[in-house]
C-alpha cells in the first residue's frame, strides 16, 4: 500500500469508529423498495451536523402517486432529511390536511431540512405534516 492509500484507509477506519451506525443518504436514482420498484421519495427521521451521517433513523418509503394529507402520528412533524427520485416532485405542507406553509422538492437530496427556510423565522425540520409525491 502506498502512503496515500494508508492515510485514506486510516481516515475511513476513524470515521467508522467515530460514528458506528451512521447513515448515508442514497443517490436519488437508487430509490427503490425491497422488491426493486422505483420510489418517488424517502423520508428520514434523523439528520446530523455531518452530511455523510444524515438520512438516519426511521425511514418512510414513498411510492409514486402517494397522497398523505394526514401523516401517521409517529411521522407527523418528525422528518429531518429526505431524498426525491429523478423526474419526481414531493410537495409538503406544514399542517395536517394540506394546510399551512407549502414547499416543493424536486429530484435530489436534502440532507438537513433545518437548512431549508420556511417563512421568515422557521425551517422545515420536523415540520412536515402532509405530502403528495408524483413522478412523470
Amino acid at each position: 500500500m502506498s502512503p496515500a492509500q494508508l492515510v485514506a484507509a486510516a481516515a475511513l477506519a476513524l470515521a467508522a469508529l467515530a460514528c458506528p451506525g451512521g447513515a448515508q443518504c442514497p443517490a436519488p436514482a437508487d430509490l427503490k423498495d425491497i422488491n426493486g420498484t422505483k420510489l418517488c421519495a424517502q423520508l428520514y427521521a434523523d439528520a446530523s451536523p455531518y452530511y455523510d451521517q444524515c438520512c438516519g433513523g426511521r425511514v418512510l418509503p414513498v411510492p409514486p402517486g402517494t397522497d398523505m394529507p394526514y401523516l401517521p402520528r409517529d411521522w407527523n412533524d418528525r422528518v429531518s432529511s429526505l431524498v426525491v427520485a429523478p423526474r419526481c416532485e414531493l410537495t409538503v405542507w406544514s399542517r395536517r390536511g394540506k394546510e399551512g406553509s407549502t414547499k416543493r422538492f424536486s429530484a435530489g437530496v436534502v440532507y438537513r431540512l433545518q437548512e431549508v427556510r420556511k417563512g421568515l423565522l422557521g425551517d422545515w425540520d420536523d415540520s412536515i405534516s402532509a405530502f403528495y409525491c408524483k413522478c412523470s
